[in-house]
């Protein structure tokens, strides 16, 4: 049932009950029909089952063979396993830095129960009592007075001038003056929006004044908090654009992995197969016309068992040498660098993803209310020739009351009343004072008005004597056009005199002017007494008046979003309003904002009901601005531009953000006046609620991203090099580095300069790109050809150091001799070359195209990155010079000379790729002109 198309009587038939509510015996049966008022809570998973499921990378998993390939091997020889301990500690690394995602639908769900009342006043056995919020059942009849949290789903059947602050579920500034008749003039098959169903009363709402009766309809699940928590719970969180990269690069990884692998140990076997043939003066063509089972038995006899062990250590080390060990655990730790860094500038990150995310959004969908305005009605025009005496009217014909702290209690449109009157100098405290109340016709609104009679207190000696009067005054505000309709006269020049045809037709103008310019406008107007009326009957009070003035207010913006708006369109990304505010209102503070200029570009919810899917899915680009929406819109919104490809990210504060936060690629919830469940259902976490933090976040994360593919571009060319080096020290048959070599390479010499690259500033043009693609991958804008063609040069100067280590050890070129499969001297110049050789090339990597040794030179100095630069230099020559750990890895202590000429070639990788970077440069600079 749609219980705000209904008559009351039809609704407490539904549901059982009646207005003396429902007997303890009825609730208790009702309780064990339909369960408690509470939100479902789902299964979280162990701590456990979060540390093995980072397992899962294929990457990970052929570092785990090669672990247990290493053990067998170490088993078999006897020899301490060296490979399997250092791999083992990697995959642990990278498992526990992995942990770190969080039940964040748990969380929000936990939110939602607390803000459900604890206790709720209702009807039992006829008697008021309190219960527990969570023990409500349907056909309960509650009671609400100002400042009561709504505990269920309800339709009002009893109404004192209520009025229910909706802000969190609908967007709605104002709270929303409740009645009890049913709507009508509605197609019961039509959604009526949650902000225009004014006889109902929703779980997470707040009465801000009056008081009024309600029966419960919904609980639990069943309300519409239990839509949102479920579409939280039920909403689907996709890979950020990072994590499909690295998905991506972890495929293409695995697959080279496993094809060179196999390749290299079916090349060794041949070429062992071949040495054998050859060496009983046969060959392949011969053996395979004439061989039998038998011969083919005998053949790979020939190979001895050591041999097969061999060729899996080389498959091993090639398996070691392809994987960036160290990449999940550099891109990790630069992403939390990152986060460090936004939480100085208040932009609080619960996902370390999202950090990269941002800086690649395109769309920012943003909730109105309290994200792009203040949540605070403020007075910002009037009409009327003695402003003074306007908001005189304003701050005494007021409920609301200023506290000694400065802040305002009552409802938000009596509240920006009285912070007028304060902007003008005007003390409440005082006003009430001079001008105490004497009596009144409280708001009501069926007539949209309310007045107050006020004496003009006489000053008197005597405090304890009867106060005296020198006359009264009434003062009376309300809705423009029924105050317009009680007023008589007007304030011309200071003076009372009658209101013409041609005044009202000026007010009725003014009027316009500001309700056009989606102002809430209010009329303010007088009525003197000589004594104090007989009578307090609004029909007796409220006639002949005197009309003084018009008030308009609004939500305003907060005043620093108009830049970051223009600033964020500068960067290329496009901001869309989402709310739940009426259009006019909606379209105001999006023209004034920038975000669009046409109203043809907003659309209502109902109108958006009306579109089909496959028609929307094409139409979203035309629309900048919607009003009047659900939750369920805001998901149905986030999802369509996520299914044209654009990186969305939803911004928002109350609960009916959640589901679409959630849904987003990014999700950033409002620190200060944001939900628990938005908070914790989103990404990140604005802690001054400020838009243009965004602004700043959106830099962060672009530079944050280029600093993570230069990391990525560092340790695939670094791989590439390994991978090339042992893949042609295999076909040459001799030993180039071994896994332990490798692994040292990756997790020391390359995994400090990496990290650091993750501190490197900003690029100066970083905020006047055009966001990315989603669908560009790892290797695009030139990352493939650079980590290419830099992993070549490194395996080539390590071969190099390889031959001339060797030369300067035995006086003789030997370049193809099998003899050097135990070379050290070489092995040992191969990985100190290579290992210097990344060591320098970190430098390089401080910028894709821009020279890095122009930005030295010009002040742009990453300390960080030299201090890594240094330390890795350090650490790697220990090994090399220092004779028992030289041991260790199998190497022999080179002397000065051999120090000195690896040293020069690993250096030269800053020359040539300056010089490939000075012709890259070149070529954009053509293609540009």
């Amino acid at each position: 049932m749609k219980h705000y198309l209904e008559t009351v009587d039809a609704v407490f038939a539904e549901v059982g009950s009646t207005a003396a509510g429902l007997t303890q015996a009825q609730a208790e049966a009702h309780l064990v029909a339909n369960g408690k008022n509470k939100l479902d809570q789902a299964e979280k998973d162990s701590m456990i089952k979060r540390f093995f499921g980072q397992m899962k990378d294929p990457m990970i998993i052929i570092l785990l063979v090669a672990a247990a390939i290493s053990a067998g091997m170490a088993v078999v020889e006897g020899a301490f396993p060296t490979d399997v301990i250092i791999i083992l500690t990697v995959v642990i690394i990278n498992a526990v830095l992995g942990v770190y995602q969080e039940s964040k639908a748990e969380k929000a769900i936990e939110a939602l129960q607390e803000m459900s009342a604890a206790t709720s006043k209702v009807l039992r056995d006829g008697e008021q009592a309190s219960v527990k919020s969570e023990d409500l059942v349907t056909g309960d009849v509650i009671i609400l007075e100002a400042g009561d949290a709504i505990p269920a789903d309800c339709r009002i059947f009893q109404s004192a001038s209520l009025k229910i602050e909706e802000a969190a579920l609908t967007g709605e500034s104002f709270p929303i003056t409740k009645m009890i008749d049913f709507i009508e003039g509605k197609d019961r098959d039509a959604e009526v929006p949650l902000g225009d169903r004014k006889n109902m009363a929703y779980m997470g709402s707040t009465v801000a004044f009056g008081r009024g009766k309600a029966v419960v309809v919904g609980t639990g699940m069943a309300t519409e908090m239990g839509k949102i928590a479920n579409a939280i719970a039920n909403a689907e969180e996709g890979e950020t654009p990072l994590q499909k990269k690295l998905s991506q690069l972890s495929k293409i990884l695995t697959w080279a992995v496993v094809g060179i692998c196999v390749f290299i140990f079916a090349f060794d076997i041949i070429y062992a197969l071949t040495n054998h043939l050859s060496g009983v003066g046969s060959n392949w063509i011969d053996f395979i016309k004439s061989a039998d089972g038998a011969a083919w038995q005998t053949l790979f006899q020939s190979i001895e068992g050591h041999a097969w062990l061999d060729f899996f250590m080389t498959a091993v080390s090639l398996a070691v040498a392809a994987i960036p060990e160290g990449l999940v655990a550099v891109v990790t730790i630069v992403l939390s660098m990152g986060v460090t860094n936004m939480s100085r500038k208040n932009a609080i990150i619960r996902k370390l993803t999202a950090v990269e995310t941002l800086g690649c959004a395109q769309i920012i969908c943003s909730d109105k209310t309290g994200t792009l305005t203040q949540n605070k009605m403020t007075v910002t025009e009037h009409y009327g020739e003695d402003e003074t005496l306007l908001a005189t009217c304003m701050v005494l014909c007021n409920d609301a009351k200023l506290g000694a702290d400065g802040k305002v209690l009552g409802e938000p449109t009596e509240a920006a009343l009285v912070h007028y009157g304060v902007k003008l100098e005007l003390s409440q405290a005082a006003l009430a004072q001079t001008l105490p109340r004497v009596t009144e016709a409280p708001f009501d609104s069926g007539r949209k008005m309310m007045s107050t009679v006020h004496g003009l207190l006489l000053p008197q000696d005597d405090p304890d004597a009867p106060p005296q009067y020198a006359g009264f005054v009434q003062y009376t505000k309300g809705g423009p056009d029924v105050v317009l309709g009680r007023c008589t006269h007007v304030l011309k020049n200071g003076q009372r005199v009658p209101l013409t045809d041609a005044d009202r037709a000026d007010i009725l103008a003014a009027n316009k002017a500001l309700a056009d310019r989606a102002l809430r406008v209010l009329a303010a107007a007088k009525r003197d007494w000589d004594a104090v009326p007989t009578s307090s009957e609004p029909a007796d009070l409220e006639q002949e008046l005197t009309f003084i003035g018009l008030t308009g207010m609004i939500d305003p913006v907060r005043p620093e979003v108009k830049s970051a708006i223009e600033e964020c369109a500068g960067a290329g990304i496009r901001p869309v309003m989402i709310t739940g505010d009426h259009k006019d209102t909606a379209v105001a503070i999006a023209k004034e904002l920038g975000i669009l200029e046409d109203a043809s570009h907003a659309i209502t919810g109902a109108e958006l009901d009306a579109i089909s899917e496959e028609e929307f899915a094409q139409r979203v680009v035309e629309f900048s601005v919607y009003a009047r929406v659900q939750p369920e819109h805001k998901t149905r919104i986030v999802n369509a531009w996520r299914a044209k490809g654009y990186i969305t990210a939803m911004t928002g504060d109350g609960v009916n953000d959640a589901p679409s936060i959630k849904s987003a690629d990014i999700g950033v919830g409002m620190g200060i006046t944001g939900t628990d469940v938005t908070k914790n259902v989103a990404d990140m976490v604005l802690a001054d609620d400020n838009f243009a933090t965004i602004v700043s976040a959106v830099g962060e994360g672009r530079r944050i991203y280029d600093n993570i593919r230069k990391a990525i571009q560092f340790l695939l060319s670094s791989n590439l090099s390994e991978v090339l080096g042992i893949f042609t020290a295999s076909i040459l048959q001799f030993t180039l580095l071994k896994p332990a070599h490798l692994l040292w390479i990756n997790l020391v010499t390359d995994c400090f300069p990496a990290l650091a690259l993750g501190a490197e500033h900003a690029e100066h043009d970083i905020m006047l790109r055009r966001p990315r693609k989603s669908t560009d991958g790892v290797f695009s804008g030139g990352l493939g050809v650079d980590s290419l063609y830099q992993g070549i040069v490194v395996t080539f100067l390590t071969l190099a150091a390889f031959f001339i280590g060797e030369f300067m050890e035995t006086g003789h070129w030997k370049f193809f001799d099998i003899s050097l499969a135990d070379g050290a001297q070489g092995m040992t110049m191969a990985f100190f070359t290579m290992s210097m050789c990344e060591i320098f090339h970190s430098f390089n990597m401080r910028s894709q195209r821009s020279s890095a040794v122009a930005m030295f030179f010009k002040g742009q100095h990453n300390v960080l990155l030299y201090v890594a630069m240094v330390a890795s230099l350090v650490a790697t020559s220990v090994v090399v010079l220092w004779a028992p750990v030289a041991a260790f890895f199998s190497f022999d202590p080179i002397n000065a000379k051999e120090y000195g000429v690896a040293v020069a070639l690993a250096f030269s990788i800053i020359p040539i790729v300056e010089i490939v970077k000075l012709f890259q440069r070149a070529s954009a600079k053509r293609k540009a002109q």
